[in-house]
């Protein structure tokens, strides 16, 4: 066998006339690759000379070494779990890595577990070195859509990762599926699952599919010496563990000890004399500015004496090293890094005060004093949370800077955040893309009317943020989605009974109704449709975004508007003359109706042309008795003749073009009411055994100060006397 070189860096790692590496790898003592050049079995190193390069492998065993650290680590390939299937569900392969070691330990600082898929459970089983009983971690990730993963994340959605213990020195890796990827294969037809190096592995969408290739992967193992702590060798041999320059250290995984030179020396520490001295003054890793000079374990710093005869005694100061020219461009180059340093410093702190500047701009121009005057005489009200004014700082760390991870949805007013604020509290965050400055007075006011709306169907906005250029409106986070989603999506659809849909329905109404007729100024939301109204996991319905919607004064029926809306849920009588009344959301909420009935979207170019229209499609259908052929396969197969004729009728009602003709909000939050108890209490079955319970159910009498406090309306008298407000009759 060949005698190879035993130098890295000036010092020696292999014991004198042993091979110090193998191929690309350097072995270190107490490693080796053949007899007398290893501390004992368990660290021989076989090395594979037949392929080029060469490669190292554990003793008696198919792991691959790729890098031996005399800090203890092991660096080693090993092989990752798969369990593929073919389109049909048929599984295809199926591979349960396990890990076996005697003497070397999973390191638990430097190894992540982590399982990749969309249709994944993944189950580790560890044992540690000497035990019988083991644990097990698990990791599951399900997703219907690659658009949910998010790249260079492993926090759940596509991958998700879990430590691994102290001390394991076995583990075996099982991977299943629950609908055998037939939902999710198109762009993710296997689950996998591996213990890997983490500074190694940095998780993007790709690898749902091109993990496939791979075959191992990178991990890390810790190694020590003997089983044995650094305090019990002494006492058992009387003398120090680690001797020569070096120092003992106990393992804190697993058991043994480890060594490593002290502070001057380097080199290996596991052999006789394998820490030398380090000459700092070389390697210029000293502090000196005048001259070092080299000591074992250290060094000195010192300087030139001067000469006798300069009217000093000898050895009393020092003289420069540098030259005058040295000095002076030093001097000039620390002159011009201090007058760069202070420009730097004096164009942040200017650009710091212009931000602040422009942050009072935003804040004046978009109304921020006269929300402050208002909120202020909120302050002793205890009846309702009123609404916070936000810092851009509260909000940009909420959403990690507006980051595109962070975005829940865009629409045609703005875009919609997820944040987290400070005290733990997850919000959504609209940031508008429009600023209109004459609208300045109304969105103040439409902060303060819905900050006190404490109806359980309203999605409550905490506050809002007034120093961007474009005011920003915090709001409750609701978990479920949006009623769009489940209507819509054949998987989720079917969560939503008949008797759900008309709750739905119903307490939507029951919003209107109130904006319309028993607020203290009436809203018109302008913007009803199926995406606005969201669905916490009880599936009860909370009417959001009010960024469309308009305050009307008393005395006035409608208001003369640019139109603004959703296609499909548009009121035509709105659409041909801006007059935006009550009625507009009537209509609107006509077309929601119908989408809870029949399932489909409310506009789309990819029907034929007579169906594109949800609204114009359910009129023609009603008039020629084709209802059941549209209604939704759920809906089909729960409904009863009158209740759905009841309910049809209605949304034919609401969908007349004119709107004088509609009914009211009012009205039709309790036919619906009504149509709901027969439902759950079928031997109701006429108007008059539940109008008059329904009209106190949906009356003012409980839509006042007791339900929403009693500051919801006294804190606009100031508003109510600057623009002489009238009432408003439920018919106009």
């Amino acid at each position: 066998m060949a005698i190879w070189v035993v130098i890295t860096a000036g010092f020696p790692i292999a014991k004198p006339g042993c091979r110090d590496t193998c191929g690309n790898v350097s072995i270190p003592y107490p490693f080796g690759v053949s007899e007398e050049c290893y501390y004992d079995k368990q660290f021989l190193i076989n090395c594979n000379d037949t392929i080029d390069p060469p490669k190292a492998f554990l003793t008696g065993s198919t792991i691959n070494v790729t890098e031996i650290t005399l800090e203890g680590k092991l660096h080693v390939l090993q092989f990752l779990g798969r369990n593929c299937y073919a389109k049909n569900g048929t599984r295809l392969l199926k591979r349960r890595p396990s890990l076996s070691l005697s003497k070397f330990i999973i390191s638990d600082t430097d190894n992540k577990f982590i399982a990749i898929g969309c249709d994944t459970q993944a189950y580790l089983d560890g044992y540690q070195a000497y035990q019988i009983l083991g644990y097990t971690v698990g990791c599951i990730s399900i997703c219907h859509s690659i658009h949910y993963v998010a790249n260079f994340s492993c926090s759940g959605i596509g991958c998700c990762q879990t430590s691994i213990a102290k001390g394991v020195s076995y583990f075996e890796v099982d991977i299943n599926s629950f609908n055998n990827h037939t939902e999710v294969w198109n762009f993710n037809p296997c689950s996998f699952a591996f213990v890997v190096q983490d500074s190694w592995f940095n998780f993007t969408s790709n690898y749902l599919r091109d993990l496939q290739n791979v075959t191992k992967i990178p991990m890390v193992l810790d190694w020590t010496i003997g089983n044995e702590t650094c305090k019990e060798v002494k006492q058992r041999t009387l003398r120090n563990a680690c001797e020569g320059n070096s120092t003992c250290y106990d393992s804190d995984n697993g058991s043994g000890y480890r060594c490593r030179c002290l502070s001057g020396y380097d080199g290996n520490p596991y052999l006789p004399d394998g820490c030398q001295d380090i000459d700092e003054c070389k390697d210029r890793s000293h502090n000196c500015t005048h001259i070092c000079t080299n000591k074992v374990g250290g060094y000195n710093c010192s300087c030139r004496k001067r000469h006798h005869g300069d009217g000093r005694k000898d050895g009393e100061g020092c003289i420069p090293d540098r030259p005058l020219v040295i000095q002076i461009t030093v001097g000039v180059g620390v002159g011009i890094l201090v007058l760069l340093t202070g420009s730097s410093w004096l164009y942040w702190g200017f650009n710091k005060w212009k931000l602040v500047k422009l942050k009072e701009k935003f804040f004046k121009q978009n109304g921020g004093l006269l929300l402050q005057q208002q909120l202020s005489k909120k302050e002793g009200c205890s009846s309702s949370e009123t609404a916070k004014i936000f810092t851009a700082e509260e909000l940009e760390k909420a959403t990690n800077n507006y980051a595109e991870s962070r975005v829940l949805g865009k629409g045609g007013y703005g875009t919609v955040y997820k944040g987290t604020l400070t005290d733990g509290r997850i919000v959504a965050i609209k940031k508008s893309k429009v600023v209109d400055q004459t609208q300045t007075d109304q969105f103040i006011n439409e902060v303060l009317v819905l900050s006190q709306i404490n109806h359980r169907n309203v999605v409550k906005l905490l506050g809002c943020c007034l120093e961007t250029e474009v005011p920003l409106l915090v709001y409750e986070y609701i978990t479920n989605g949006t009623l769009f989603d489940h209507v819509n999506d054949k998987s989720r659809a079917s969560s939503l009974t008949w008797e759900t849909r008309l709750r739905i329905a119903a307490e939507t109404a029951g919003v209107l109704s109130y904006l319309h007729s028993s607020a203290s100024i009436p809203i018109i939301h302008r913007d009803i449709k199926s995406t606005n109204i969201l669905l916490d996991d009880a599936y009860t319905a909370k009417v959001a975004d009010f960024g469309a919607s308009r305050l009307v004064p008393l005395d006035q029926v409608g208001l003369s508007t640019i139109v603004q809306g959703t296609l499909g849920y548009l009121d035509p009588e709105y659409l041909h003359t801006s007059q935006l009344t009550e009625k507009s959301d009537v209509y609107s909420f006509g077309v929601v109706i119908v989408e809870l009935l029949t399932g489909k979207k409310a506009l789309s170019f990819e029907r034929p042309e007579e169906q594109r229209n949800l609204a114009m499609y359910f009129l023609v259908a009603v008039k020629e008795e084709r209802l059941v052929e549209i209604l939704d396969d759920h809906v089909k197969n729960e409904y009863k003749v009158e209740q759905l004729e009841t309910v049809a009728n209605l949304a034919k009602r609401c969908l007349r073009v004119r709107g004088e003709e509609r009914p009211t909000m009012k009205e039709v939050a309790m036919e619906l009411e009504g149509i709901r108890m027969t439902v759950q209490h079928p031997w109701v079955n006429n108007e008059e055994s539940y109008s008059e319970e329904t009209q106190y159910l949906l009356g003012e009498s409980i839509i006042d100060s007791t339900q929403f406090g009693e500051c919801s309306t006294n804190g606009y008298d100031s508003i109510k006397k600057h623009v002489q407000l009238t009432p408003v009759h439920d018919g106009r």
